[in-house]
Parts: C-alpha cells; sequence; structure tokens
C-alpha cells in the first residue's frame, strides 16, 4: 500500500468478496434455465439394476430382459429424483439404439436366402398373421393401435429387441411408457414359456427335425429363447430354428422404416402441414445403422471374438434399456391397465404358434 493514498478495491476482482456472493451470482444458471443433470446417478442406478440381473439370469437360468424388467419396475421409486431423470433417459433411448446396431452384426444376407423361397414366404405369412392378430386383439379389447403396433411387431420379429426398436419410433407421446413395460412383460413370459412348451409340444406331434425348428424359430418372440427351446429338441432344429429366427431379426429394419413412415403420416394429420417427403421417408438413424453393420456383416467374415463381443455389448445396452424404461414406468398407470392390456400379445402368441405350425406340418 502506498502511504496517503486509498486502495481502489473497484479494481480488484472479488476483492471484498468474503463469502463468494459474485462468484456464485457468476457461476449460477441464466433465470428461467436449471443446470442440466448429470448423467451420472441414473446411469449407476440402471447399471447397478441391470447387473443383479445379469447375475440372476445367470445363476438361475431365468430370462435376463424380464428379470431387468422385475427390477426395473421394483426400482421405480427411484426416478423420483430429478438427478436420475437424464442418466435414465440416455440408458432407455441412447443404449437401446446403439444395442440395435450392434444387433446386426448377428445375421448375414447368406443365411436368409440359405432359408429358400417357400419357407421365407411361410415365415412371411407366420409374421403377418401374429400383426393383424395383434391388431384385431388389440381392438376388441380396447386398446389403442401404437399399442397394437407394438405388441403386433415385436412378437412378429424378435420380441423384446424390436419391441425396444418400434417403440423409439412410437415414443412416449403416443404410448406410455407402463404400457411398453407391460408389453416387454407379457413378451418375455410368453417366450419364456414357449420354451419349455413348444419343443414337448413338437415331440407329441411327432414332428421332424426341420419342421420342429421351423415351428419353434417361426413363432417364439426372443432370440435367445428362439434357439434354446430349437435346441431342447435336437441338434438339427436347433440350427434350423436359428436360421429362421435370425430371418425374423433381419426384417427388423423393413418393419420399423414402414412404422416410422406411417407414424409421420400421423403427425401431418394432426398438425395440418406437409413435410417434404425425404422426411417422410427418411430412417430413423439406428435403423440405417442396423442395415449398414448388416451389410458389413454380409460382405466380410468377423473373428469370433469381435461377433461374440458384439453380441455380448448389444446384450449390455439393451438389458441397461429395459431396465430403466421399467424404472421411468409410472406403477400407478400399470396397476391401472388391467388384463386386457395383455390381449395383444396373448392374441399374436397364439396365431403365431397356429400358423406356424400348419405351416410346418404341410411344407415340411
Amino acid at each position: 500500500m502506498t502511504k496517503g493514498k486509498a486502495i481502489d478495491w473497484d479494481a480488484w476482482p472479488h476483492g471484498g468478496d468474503l463469502y463468494g456472493e459474485i462468484h456464485l451470482a457468476e457461476t449460477a444458471p441464466a433465470p428461467g434455465k436449471a443446470a442440466p443433470a448429470p448423467l451420472f446417478p441414473g446411469l449407476a442406478v440402471c447399471s447397478v439394476g441391470a447387473a443383479a440381473a445379469a447375475w440372476l439370469a445367470d445363476h438361475y437360468h431365468f430370462p435376463i430382459i424380464l428379470l431387468g424388467l422385475l427390477i426395473g419396475l421394483s426400482l421405480n421409486f427411484i426416478a423420483q429424483d430429478p438427478r436420475t431423470h437424464r442418466g435414465l433417459d440416455f440408458a432407455s433411448r441412447t443404449c437401446l439404439r446403439l444395442g440395435i446396431v450392434l444387433l446386426g452384426l448377428q445375421v448375414t444376407l447368406a443365411q436368409i436366402g440359405a432359408l429358400g423361397a417357400l419357407p421365407f414366404v411361410a415365415l412371411l405369412g407366420v409374421m403377418l398373421a401374429a400383426f393383424l392378430a395383434a391388431i384385431a386383439g388389440g381392438r376388441i379389447a380396447g386398446q389403442s393401435r401404437y399399442a397394437s403396433i407394438l405388441a403386433g411387431g415385436a412378437t412378429a420379429i424378435c420380441g423384446a429387441s424390436a419391441a425396444l426398436a418400434l417403440y423409439g419410433v412410437i415414443g412416449k407421446e403416443r404410448l406410455n411408457q407402463a404400457q411398453f413395460a407391460l408389453t416387454l412383460v407379457g413378451i418375455s413370459l410368453a417366450s419364456a414359456l414357449a420354451m419349455s412348451v413348444y419343443p414337448m409340444l413338437a415331440t407329441e406331434l411327432h414332428l421332424t427335425d426341420r419342421q420342429a425348428g421351423f415351428l419353434i424359430g417361426a413363432s417364439i418372440h426372443d432370440v435367445a429363447q428362439a434357439i434354446g427351446g430349437g435346441y431342447a429338441f435336437s441338434d438339427a432344429a436347433g440350427s434350423y430354428a436359428t436360421i429362421i429366427k435370425l430371418a425374423r431379426v433381419a426384417l427388423l429394419a423393413p418393419l420399423v422404416a414402414l412404422a416410422s413412415v406411417a407414424f409421420g403420416m400421423d403427425d401431418v394429420q394432426g398438425s395440418g402441414a406437409a413435410p417434404a417427403i425425404w422426411r417422410r421417408l427418411a430412417l430413423p438413424w439406428f435403423i440405417t445403422g442396423f442395415l449398414v453393420v448388416l451389410a458389413l456383416n454380409s460382405a466380410i467374415t468377423l473373428p469370433l471374438p469381435a461377433s461374440h463381443a458384439a453380441l455380448t455389448g448389444s446384450k449390455v445396452l439393451l438389458l441397461m434399456a429395459v431396465t430403466a424404461t421399467a424404472m421411468r414406468s409410472r406403477m400407478d398407470l400399470l396397476l391401472q391397465m388391467g388384463w386386457r392390456a395383455a390381449v395383444p400379445v396373448l392374441s399374436a402368441t397364439v396365431a403365431s404358434f397356429l400358423i406356424a405350425l400348419a405351416c410346418a406340418t404341410v411344407l415340411f
């Protein structure tokens, strides 16, 4: 300090800010704009729930997706904390889409071509029957058409994975997360039951390996349960069921593309505006990624460790998405729905089994 000269405190930033008020005022978010919640709390909770589901599935041989749903629903109260919302939303949307992209590494165009024309047409017939049965069942039970489309598409293609992909296009604005969670529960339970029952029915009906493989691969919803059910009958049936099921997985992209265009037209009718044609026909980026990865897997042969790593990564990401979606679901809406909400899945399951059995006995 210079003798006789006063100190200009204004020239010293924060010189008199003993309690940090100036710093807090400068770093505080603007009025009306809240600071974004961090990703970590929601992702951490979701990861713990998904890890618990994986451990239980490994030790007790229970469907992992169903366990993820149940654990997520049991931890539903955690989503009341706003700090978890951003992480849970990231897991339920971004993890889902990345998991769908990685799923493309599990199928090739050669596997689809190996079916032959007649079995492929029969498979399309089974899938169409499942879809139409879900629509009819949903209409009879008084369910929304979005719930019926979700159930029909999921049962026709590949169970929970297809349901997740379709819900990414439908959106929670058209269909609440409670209805989506209930659909996933129904699909997972139906797949688990079918994996145990269908091989026994095929044995009682004296089906051949090829007939049993077609029946199981064409009518069981989830991939793991369809393959497991086929090998429960015989190795030959398991191999054929795998090809049939992977052909269904490959049709995920066309189904989601059609749904995207149809729902885009719904938006047009609701708003009265006509969007550009490229916006109506544009595929969701994760379906485009699925097709690119499928084409890459068809063009080159990936090393077995890389293929296994991709499969594991896809399962982890989809499990995270399912668990996070269940955590964000409102239990009060889930309890209000009643048995009618399960009718689309039930009707599609019955139709796919009957049509697949008819095709198996007539064509093979």
